[in-house]
This record gives structure tokens, sequence and C-alpha cells, in this order.
């Protein structure tokens, strides 16, 4: 078998009563059914990080705020991202946004890929997040989940995602697989540059 990756799991938002805690405790169940990677929860609610206010963008001049700085480190110990995101306003979350701005080299060079929930499962914030993503050199991924439509507003009336039916398994499988694809590829280039 190969090597096992080593797969960031973003919790988007950070506001209280969020969807994400619905949409995390399902979608670990799923990601920890596989041999293939390991993961770790990156809360950005407990990364607490400031709103990027730095002389320069990181890829330019290192970042001086500490907790900026330790998710920086963070993020370098991963071979890919899933971002579990909301759509707020046709588009990610700042925490999002502001995540991503605080690091460079973390994000280079890995696969990206989304978890999406809301009214139209995040589709238009997912789209705009793989722009970003490109920016940083990584790979998003085609497989992806969108919890939408009565999906999303069954689970948000208390219904587990894990009751809502069959039709979720295709698309994690997909996303999962197509992260492990990835990963390896990835890793596997950087490892002979």
């Amino acid at each position: 078998m190969a090597e096992t990756l080593n797969i960031g799991v973003i919790v988007g938002t950070t506001r209280e009563g969020r969807f994400a805690d619905k949409a995390l405790e399902w979608f670990e169940r799923k990601i920890a059914a596989r041999e293939d990677m390991s993961y770790e929860v990156l809360d950005l609610r407990e990364a607490a990080l400031p709103f990027f206010d730095e002389v320069a963008p990181p890829a330019a001049k290192p970042v001086t705020d500490p907790k900026a700085q330790a998710w920086g480190e963070r993020l370098k110990h991963f071979d890919g991202f899933i971002v579990l995101t909301a759509e707020y306003n046709h588009s990610i979350p700042a925490s999002i946004k502001n995540a991503f701005d605080y690091a460079f080299e973390g994000w280079r060079r890995k696969p990206l890929g989304t978890v999406g929930y809301g009214g139209v499962g995040a589709a238009r914030a997912v789209e705009h997040l793989r722009l970003v993503a490109i920016n940083f050199g990584m790979v998003p991924v085609a497989g992806a989940v969108s919890i939408g439509g009565a999906d999303f507003v069954k689970a948000s009336q208390g219904t587990p995602i894990s009751e809502l039916g069959d039709h979720l398994e295709g698309p994690v499988k997909a996303l999962l697989d197509d992260m492990a694809f990835w990963g390896r590829a990835a890793k596997s280039a950087k490892a002979e540059a």
C-alpha cells in the first residue's frame, strides 16, 4: 500500500451555532474509514487568527503575528486539505480567506478538496475557493461534496446527515479518491524536485 497521506480537514466557519459541526461529525466518519490517509481537524475558531494586517503578503515576507506563524508552520505538515465551507454572500466566509492570506508555503503544491453546505450546497463558495487555491499553486480536485437543498434543510432541522440517504456516498468517495491520487502525485513530484 502507498504511504499514508496526512490531510488537514479545515472547519471554515467560526460563528456560534454553525452547521459546520454537523458536517464535520459526519465527514470525520468517512475520512477515518480510509486506510490511505490520516487526518487532523484544523478549526479556524480555535486558530483564532487576527484579521490580516501584515506589511506584506507571506509570499513576499514572513508574517510577524505569533498565531499566524504557528498557523503557517502547522500547514506545512499536511499533504492536502479538505475545507468544510458555508456560502456567505455568494463567496467563502472571511475566516477562510483570512486563513489563506496568512500562509503561503504550507498551501503550495497540495490538493484542495471541499465539503460545501447551504441552500445551494455552497457551489459559488467552492468555485471561489478553487480560484484562491490556484493562486497558491494548489490542485483543486474535481471530487466534491455538496450538502444543499432539501438535504441542508433537513440536516439543519436535526436530521443527522448520515440519515439523509446514500446519495452522498458517491461524492464522498470521489472526493477522497481524488485527494489520494493528487496527494500522492504532488508528494512524489515535490520529492523529485
